[in-house]
């Protein structure tokens, strides 16, 4: 099969990626063999590539948020010909302390798609059953595709942040996965707040709905009651905390994020607000938000790729060159 390959040490400039023949992966017991269809590009990859997280691997597949038709393994969930979602946690160990707790988003010894095991820039992908979601009718393959991370992580974010319905919410930049969050919270009638440095940006999240748009520089109208941040920059953390009222609840949604910086103590977190880290997703967070995403209709705007501009698409997440999620398409 052709596949998208990330060879650590390797590669110069924006060619992150090479294009190789590589052998179509063996399903073993307990996994699906997916004919990928679509597989959204996510900043995560752009980590990988770039080195923010150390190589694991001396060669990766990249993609993690992998649309695809099972052609082996099936399940009675997910027969032959079915379409299956998978996301950045491709497994857990099911036995630690975190797994025993409902806490699998914490597990000890995770695997991670396309970062731990091979991903979705490729035609094939083999993933472990029980890590794969049926795909709701209702949702098509390239429109699904970015829901898998952006979306699902942007919605485990409002329950990390204990969103309420009809609350205020403020979104601290505004990407793939705070887009998708803003239609989440506005069919819960919650007033949303966006902060974001990107003009084309703040107009778009003013066509989306949003209650207020401001830019970095500017803290919104009233106090928030929840804030997600979605920037990696820790200044944007501060921003956040400076806009809550006392018992607000600001979540880091951030793989990766840079150094937060100094604060007062007694105007910003003083009042038992509090900062929350979002660490991956659960299961059940995939499974409620894709029927939530069902519900409401959800299709993100997208920007597609063919496989051999995997370099490209990548290029179009650093750069935000698009409006839309940049999606590989088969």
């Amino acid at each position: 099969m052709r596949a998208a390959v990330f060879h650590p040490g390797t590669h110069q400039s924006a060619n992150w990626l090479t294009l190789d023949d590589v052998p179509v992966p063996r399903q073993r017991p307990g996994e699906l063999l997916l004919k990928v269809i679509a597989c959204g590009v996510c900043r995560t990859d752009l980590h990988i590539v770039e080195g923010d997280l150390a190589p694991v691997r001396p060669r990766i597949i990249p993609g993690h948020q992998i649309v695809g038709e099972v052609v082996e393994g099936a399940t009675p969930e997910l027969p032959v010909g079915a379409r299956a979602g998978v996301s950045w946690i491709g497994g857990v160990d099911g036995d630690c302390w975190f797994c025993r707790h409902n806490l699998e988003n914490l597990c000890d010894h995770p695997v991670f798609t396309g970062y731990t095991i091979d991903g979705g820039y490729a035609e094939y992908a083999a993933v472990r059953a029980d890590f794969a979601y049926p795909v709701p009718a209702g949702l098509d393959a390239i429109h699904v595709a970015p829901l898998l991370c952006a979306g699902i992580i942007g919605f485990r974010s409002l329950r990390v942040a204990g969103v309420q319905r009809g609350e205020r919410v403020g979104l601290f930049g505004y990407g793939s996965s705070a887009t998708l969050t803003l239609q989440v919270l506005r069919s819960w009638n919650c007033e949303v707040y966006v902060v974001t440095r990107n003009e084309s940006r703040r107009q778009a999240a003013r066509a989306a709905g949003a209650a207020w748009v401001g830019d970095v520089d500017e803290k919104p109208p009233v106090p928030l009651d929840r804030a997600v941040t979605f920037a990696p920059v820790g200044s944007v953390v501060i921003s956040a905390l400076a806009s809550l009222r006392k018992g607000g609840v600001v979540a880091i949604n951030a793989i990766h994020l840079d150094q937060v910086p100094a604060f007062d103590y007694d105007t910003l977190l003083w009042g038992e607000r509090q900062v929350r880290s979002v660490a991956n997703m659960t299961r059940e967070d995939a499974r409620d938000f894709l029927a939530i995403a069902s519900r409401i209709g959800l299709r993100p705007p997208v920007a597609t790729f063919p496989l051999a501009d995997a370099n490209l698409a990548l290029a179009a997440v650093k750069h935000e060159t698009e409006s839309g999620s940049a999606v590989i398409v088969l």
